[in-house]
C-alpha cells in the first residue's frame, strides 16, 4: 500500500508540480492546502501519512506547522522544502520534528523514498 502524501504550499503551481512528482514515485497525492490553517484542518479530517510542507507560508511558516502536527502519538511524516535552499537545514528541519528540509530544485523520488519509506 503506497502512504498518502498531503502537499502544502501557498504556490498552486507547486502544489500541482508536486501531486505529479507524487504519484510518479508511487505515492497517493492526497489532499493539498495553501496555508497553516487548511493544513491543520485538512490533516485532522484526512489522517495522511506524511505532508510535504513548504516553509513559508501566508499565516505562519512551515516549522509551526510540523511542530503542531508532529506534538501527538500519531503524527504524520514531515518534509519541509523551500524554493529558497538556504531557508532551513536539515538539523532544523528534524529539530521542528520533520523528516528533513529538501531545496524544491531538488527534489525527486529518490529523495522522497530515502525520507518517506522509513518504518
Amino acid at each position: 500500500m503506497s502512504l498518502s502524501v498531503m502537499v502544502v504550499d501557498d504556490d498552486e503551481r507547486f502544489r500541482e508540480l508536486a501531486r505529479r512528482m507524487l504519484a510518479g514515485c508511487g505515492y497517493t497525492a492526497d489532499g493539498e492546502a495553501g496555508s497553516v490553517a487548511d493544513a491543520v484542518r485538512m490533516t485532522s479530517s484526512r489522517m495522511p501519512d506524511a505532508l510535504l510542507v513548504d516553509v513559508g507560508l501566508p499565516d505562519g511558516d512551515g516549522f509551526d506547522l510540523v511542530r503542531q502536527l508532529t506534538a501527538g502519538s500519531a503524527s504524520p511524516r514531515v518534509v519541509l522544502v523551500s524554493a529558497d535552499p538556504d531557508s532551513a537545514s536539515g538539523r532544523d528541519a528534524r529539530a521542528a520534528g520533520a523528516l528533513g528540509f529538501v531545496p524544491k530544485s531538488d527534489l525527486s523520488c529518490a529523495v522522497l523514498h530515502l525520507l518517506l519509506d522509513t518504518d
